[in-house]
């Protein structure tokens, strides 16, 4: 069962832009020590700057460190239902545990068209799908009723969630009436909505891998309902959240979180990208994340 916090990994690059490997084994290896349900790639491992044949070697390096140890889940969204189809199908051929998909961004669709978008996805796999609501970083919040109508020919072994359209808490409430309360719902938004989401039975979360440990900890002490505890993780993550208001400020300050702890050698992105981090609010964020570590060393 797909449970828990299972971080979205961020992509090092080397001088070429080019994954490197070696950083990305050593990430991998730091993960699985800081005790993750599991490994994702998504948006903000830049899958949507990367070629088709590119995604496939990145998802087939992260299983070759792997080597079993974790499930790995992998976004397969893309602008065409058929390049969408074909990377599902790849995946779980080379052994995936489930997928996770946007939909399309650069071409409006309707409704309709994005229902049989995510059915053919569906379709072409037997392993769990997540539909991914990403409007916060492109194209329009997802409608109600594709929720209702996917899970309605599939059933919630099948179909999972990961929305992320404002309000979150709201959606999710009537996500939860939609499916009676059995939905499998993921938190996305880095740890910074699980305060209000989690008490409405979320399968687990998916934050940037930069701060894992923290969105662990934060995850661990509402399973025990130590809410106290709880606050005073998710104010500094809420914090270290507000420098992050584009999806290239996420990974922007993710890699450079990862950089911080000897995890990254770069910070390099493939470009081109909308955001960089000024000294200003480097400074700012190395305040919080020492509170972080104080609070939780």
């Amino acid at each position: 069962m797909i449970r828990g916090v299972y971080p979205v990994i961020q992509i090092p690059l080397d001088a070429d832009e080019n994954i490197d490997q070696k950083v990305l084994a050593d990430e991998i290896e730091w993960l699985i020590s800081k005790k993750c349900a599991g490994i994702v790639l998504a948006m903000v491992s830049e899958v949507m700057r990367f070629s088709f044949l590119e995604r496939r070697t990145m998802w087939q390096l992260v299983l070759q460190n792997l080597q079993g140890r974790l499930p790995l889940i992998v976004s397969v969204g893309s602008e065409s239902t058929a390049i969408a189809v074909n990377l599902a199908q790849l995946a779980e051929a080379d052994g995936v545990t489930a997928l996770m998909a946007t939909p399309p961004a650069a071409f409006p669709a309707s409704e309709d068209e994005i229902y049989e978008y995510y059915k053919s996805i569906i379709k072409s796999v037997s392993i769990p799908v997540i539909i991914q609501d990403a409007s916060n970083y492109m194209g329009q919040p997802l409608a109600m009723t594709l929720y209702e109508n996917l899970l309605e020919e599939f059933g919630v072994g099948r179909v999972l969630f990961k929305p992320e359209a404002k309000p979150v808490k709201e959606r999710m409430q009537q996500l939860q009436e939609i499916a009676k309360g059995k939905a499998r719902v993921f938190e996305g938004q880095s740890g910074v909505d699980l305060m209000v989401t989690h008490p409405l039975g979320l399968a687990g979360a998916m934050p940037g891998a930069e701060i894992v440990w923290a969105v662990i900890a934060l995850w661990d002490a509402l399973e025990v309902q130590d809410l106290s505890k709880a606050e005073q993780i998710h104010e500094l993550i809420s914090k270290l959240v507000t420098f992050q208001s584009s999806l290239d400020a996420y990974v922007a300050v993710e890699k450079y979180l990862l950089v911080k702890q000897g995890v990254f050698e770069s910070v390099r992105q493939r470009g081109p990208v909308n955001f960089k981090l000024d000294q200003k609010a480097k400074n700012e964020i190395d305040l919080v994340f020492a509170e972080l570590l104080t609070l939780l060393q």
